[in-house]
């Protein structure tokens, strides 16, 4: 959800007056992401993409402090199975310290072109700008 002026916060019924982005998923994990909690945030993501059946899984990472080589797979994974339903897993607002860590692995190979954004704001502009050409290929 967008409540303009760059804030972006979680939907809820408090705030109907927000923008959302149908084909457009934001996710925002917070925290390391390692070996003990990977698989869970990959379990907790499978029905959230379920559910809104997005052309995008825009996963903004600026709360994520570090990422190791677990959480690498699981988003690599996570990235392979959607992209087999045509959906594109975007990574956002990476400090530079996972930026390198991300580049640095099978991951960044898996991503689309231009699936890594500085912030949310860039992503959802390029979202907007791409509708046509993202839903062209989701069909």
């Amino acid at each position: 959800m967008f409540c303009g002026a760059n804030v972006f916060r979680p939907e809820s019924p408090e705030h109907p007056e927000d923008e959302d982005f149908p084909g457009l998923l934001l996710l925002r994990p917070e925290g390391p992401i390692f070996f003990a909690n990977a698989a869970q945030l990959a379990h907790k993501i499978e029905p959230l993409v379920r559910e809104a059946r997005p052309n995008v899984v825009a996963v903004d990472a600026s709360g994520v402090l570090d990422m190791e080589y677990t959480a690498l797979k699981m988003f690599a994974e996570v990235a392979r199975k959607q992209r087999e339903h045509g959906i594109h897993l975007w990574l956002v607002g990476m400090s530079p310290r996972v930026l390198a860590i991300v580049q640095r692995s099978r991951l960044a190979q898996l991503l689309q072109p231009g699936a890594m954004h500085f912030n949310l704001e860039i992503a959802v502009t390029r979202y907007l700008s791409d509708i046509p050409a993202t839903t062209a290929l989701s069909t």
